[in-house]
């Protein structure tokens, strides 16, 4: 793997690298340094649940959370419950709000499904199958997890190529969930349209967004408060991970879009289903 590196004008240490399915295309920095992921658990988390409901363990549309709320809501954002807090603010299915309340409900609905504590689930159903070798899954499912790049970039071409859960759940899983709804992308603000999928987040058309502007519509991912991100491109064929030593701030936020588009400029192919 030879390429140049990438002009990343950031004032502390990071590390990144991006994938095509198949294979790692480049890293940047010391790529199995362990380091929080914050938000970025989140995906995880959610590739864990949709094992189980893969495995008819668990429904999408069974109810969970709040009365009228279902394992839906919860994964899209939509539960009504507020950021932190377990009461709620908002009818099921009314607004985006992101919450994460709804992922610890979410990480207990999975416990009563699977009859395993949650942290066991997620090591059974991701970790161990794609061989991740220092993810740490023992806290929230909302923004408790460590990890290394190497680990994220694997999970970026298991979502590239879906192997843990069909095809077809994997297309409803990076689809907008109940559509038109706006609300306040955290670190980036309001937006007309904040489409999220099952616990994914779509770019679709935000405006301003920490992906690139050159990113597909279908680009989908999540980044998190410790300054890291993990994304994928289903039309460029590649997910890249961002990981460092210092919280996200206005410098990632302005650093991370011109990366994003130089790494799609490099290495897009296309192609993905």
């Amino acid at each position: 793997m030879r390429s140049a590196p990438f002009t990343l004008d950031l004032p502390f240490t990071t590390a990144f690298g991006v994938t095509g399915p198949d294979t790692d295309l480049h890293h940047q920095g010391d790529i199995d340094e362990i380091h929080p992921l914050a938000s970025v658990s989140k995906p995880i988390a959610a590739l864990a649940v949709l094992v189980a409901i893969d495995r008819a363990l668990l429904d999408l549309d069974e109810p969970a959370g709040p009365e009228g709320a279902t394992v839906r809501h919860l994964m899209a954002h939509t539960a009504g419950y507020p950021f932190d807090g377990a009461d709620p603010i908002a009818q099921p299915g009314a607004r985006r709000i992101y919450s994460n309340t709804g992922f610890e409900v979410l990480g207990a609905v999975v416990e009563d499904a699977t009859g395993y504590d949650l942290s066991d689930w997620v090591e059974q159903a991701v970790v161990q199958p794609l061989s991740l070798v220092s993810l740490d899954v023992g806290g929230s499912p909302a923004a408790g997890y460590r990890g290394s790049v190497r680990d994220l970039l694997t999970v970026g071409r298991e979502l590239l190529r879906p192997t843990l859960i069909s095809t077809e759940l994997w297309r409803e899983a990076t689809s907008c969930q109940f559509p038109g709804l706006g609300g306040i992308l955290p670190g980036f603000g309001r937006q007309a349209t904040n489409d999220w999928g099952l616990g994914f987040e779509i770019r679709d058309g935000k405006d301003p967004h920490w992906t690139g502007a050159h990113s597909s519509p279908r680009t989908f991912g999540h980044f998190g408060q410790s300054g890291s991100f993990l994304w994928v491109d289903p039309d460029a064929d590649l997910a890249a991970a961002f990981l460092g030593t210092e919280p996200f701030s206005p410098a990632h936020a302005e650093a991370w879009p011109p990366l994003t588009d130089a790494i799609l400029d490099r290495f897009a192919t296309g192609g993905a289903a």
